[in-house]
């Protein structure tokens, strides 16, 4: 989950961030709530809701589902969050500097890219680097699915060794990935 999550974080993060932006009100709603959801319910109960889910609502089998659960339920729990923060650093903006565009004869794209974008960018990055990084913690949430992450094999090799060593390495790289 470390790796593929946080690109389809950020990927959907910007479309729902801009639906939530939308001057269309349902769709601005429809956003909003997911947004609300997501982020006012547990991340484990979301893994589990993920991977349970499909099997009572459709009768479809878990059997080889986990890996794709964990990662559907990581990519939509900190979309919504990233979704909030891409939408706080839109908000900065001030509209003067929509309009400075305009009088220099910028378009709508050039103006996003080339003024926007970039002051966004400098606005949200600590934000963003924060997200990632309680992400690789909250992976070890995905030992509620049986998926043997980091977390889940120290367990295994200290059970092994009868050795407390790799728990302490587990830890040594949660705190350096932060």
């Amino acid at each position: 989950p470390r790796v593929s999550t946080p690109l389809i974080q950020i990927a959907l993060g910007v479309l729902i961030a801009l639906g939530r932006m939308s001057k269309f009100k349902p769709l601005s709603w429809l956003m909003r709530a997911y947004i609300s959801f997501m982020r006012g319910t547990p991340l484990m109960l979301q893994l589990l809701m993920w991977y349970f889910g499909p099997h009572y609502l459709f009768g479809m089998s878990i059997r080889g589902y986990r890996f794709p659960a964990i990662i559907i339920g990581f990519s939509m729990n900190y979309a919504a969050y990233f979704a909030e923060i891409y939408r706080g650093g839109m908000e900065t903006i001030p509209q003067g500097q929509y309009e400075a565009a305009e009088v220099l004869g910028y378009s709508k794209m050039q103006t996003f890219f080339k003024i926007i974008l970039p002051q966004v960018i400098k606005a949200i990055l600590p934000s963003v680097t924060n997200e990632i990084i309680t992400l690789v913690k909250d992976t070890s949430l995905a030992f509620t699915l049986a998926y043997n992450e980091m977390f889940s094999l120290a367990k295994q090799i200290a059970a092994s060794q009868t050795s407390f060593t790799p728990f302490i390495i587990a830890g040594v790289f949660y705190f350096v990935a932060k």
